[in-house]
C-alpha cells in the first residue's frame, strides 16, 4: 500500500513539474515577429480574438495554452483599443502592453514664431491624427470663444495616440498658452503699456518674430515698451509682413510700409489687433518684465543680433553701418 501511495505522489510531482515547465515555457515563449510591428487593437477585441489574429499571422502556434494562462490571470483579458508596437518579446508581455494601454506615441511640434496658417498646414500632415478642424469655427472649436486663434497655441511638442483628433492636440496647446500667459500676467512689472494680458500676448508675438538671438528678447521688449510709453509707433516689419499675408513675396518694399493694413505699425498707433505668431514663454516673460533701458531703436547686424540705440542719430549711424554699407 505504501508503495502505491509513493508511486501516486511521485507521479503527481512529475506531472506538476512537467505542467510547471510547460507553463513557464508558454509564459516565456516569444511572439514570432521578425521586426517591431505596428498592430491595431480595435474596440471590442477580446483575448481569444486577439490570439486568433496573431495565430493567423503565424506569430503564435496555437491559443489554448495562452487561454489557460488568461484563466489563471483574468487581468490579461482586459484589452485596450489602440495602435501598439509588437516586439519579439514574449507573447504574454506583448499582451500586457495592450492590457496596460501602452500605445505608440506620436508627436506634433509647434515651433516658436510659427503663425496660425503654418501650424494648421503642419498639423493637417501629421501622422495618425484625424483632421477634424473646422476652418470657419476654429476659435470656437479650440478656445471655446470667438477670439482670434492666432497666438494662442503654445510652442511645444505634444504627444498623441493613433486616431486622436487634431482639435484635441490644439486644445492642449491653447490651455498651456492660457496658463502660461495667466501666470506671467500675475507677475508683470508696473507701468506697462498694456491694458490686458491679451495685449501682452500680442507684444510677445512681435518680440518673438523680431528676435534672431534668444538672449536679446528682453532688450527687444524694452525698446518696444519704451516706444509705446512715449507714443512712438512700433514700426516693426514682422507686423507689416503678417498684414500682407499671402501677398508677401519674401521681400518687404517701401510701398508695403506705406500701404495701410491694421497690422502696419508704420501707419497705426499702438499694437496691431491680434498676435502675429505663436510666442515662446521667454517672449511672454520679456513682454511683461522688460528690463529698464533707454533704447528705442535697433537694427539687425545681419548675424541674428541687433545694434541698439537710444537716439535717432545713433540709429541712423547703425543703419548706415549694418544696412546701407552692405548694399554698396
Amino acid at each position: 500500500m505504501l508503495k502505491v501511495i509513493l508511486s501516486v505522489l511521485f507521479l503527481a510531482v512529475i506531472t506538476t513539474a512537467i505542467g510547471y515547465q510547460q507553463l513557464q515555457a508558454t509564459i516565456n515563449s516569444p511572439l514570432k515577429v521578425t521586426e517591431n510591428t505596428q498592430f491595431e487593437v480595435k474596440h471590442g477585441t477580446g483575448f481569444n480574438k486577439l490570439c486568433q489574429q496573431w495565430q493567423a499571422n503565424n506569430w503564435v502556434e496555437g491559443c489554448w495554452r495562452y487561454q489557460v494562462i488568461a484563466k489563471l490571470d483574468p487581468t490579461l483579458t482586459d484589452l485596450k483599443a489602440g495602435l501598439y508596437e509588437l516586439t519579439a518579446d514574449s507573447v504574454i508581455n506583448n499582451v500586457k502592453k495592450i492590457n496596460q494601454g501602452q500605445q505608440i506615441n506620436f508627436s506634433f511640434t509647434i515651433i516658436e514664431g510659427q503663425n496660425l496658417r503654418e501650424v494648421l498646414s503642419a498639423i493637417k500632415k501629421a501622422d495618425n491624427l484625424q483632421n477634424d478642424l473646422k476652418s470657419d469655427e476654429l476659435s470656437t472649436q479650440i478656445l471655446g470663444n470667438n477670439k482670434h486663434l492666432e497666438g494662442w497655441l503654445f510652442p511645444d511638442t505634444y504627444h498623441y495616440h493613433n486616431n486622436d483628433t487634431a482639435s484635441s492636440v490644439l486644445k492642449r496647446a491653447a490651455q498651456k498658452m492660457q496658463q502660461t500667459l495667466d501666470d506671467a500676467w500675475q507677475q508683470r512689472a508696473a507701468e506697462l503699456p498694456y491694458k490686458t494680458a491679451y495685449e501682452a500676448l500680442i507684444m510677445a508675438s512681435i518680440i518673438e518674430k523680431e528676435t534672431g538671438l534668444a538672449s536679446e528678447r528682453p532688450l527687444i521688449a524694452s525698446a518696444f515698451v519704451n516706444r509705446l510709453n512715449t507714443n512712438m509707433r512700433l514700426q516693426t516689419d514682422p507686423t507689416v509682413i503678417y498684414g500682407l499675408g499671402a501677398d508677401f513675396d519674401g521681400d518687404i518694399k517701401y510701398k508695403d510700409l506705406r500701404d495701410y493694413t491694421p497690422y502696419n505699425t508704420y501707419r497705426i498707433n499702438g499694437l496691431p489687433p491680434t498676435p502675429i505668431a505663436m510666442p515662446s514663454k521667454a517672449a511672454i516673460l520679456a513682454a511683461v518684465n522688460p528690463p529698464q533701458s533707454e533704447y528705442v531703436y535697433f537694427v539687425s547686424k545681419g548675424d541674428g543680433s541687433h545694434q541698439f540705440s537710444t537716439t535717432l542719430k545713433q540709429h541712423n549711424a547703425a543703419v548706415k553701418t549694418y544696412i546701407l554699407n552692405k548694399k554698396n
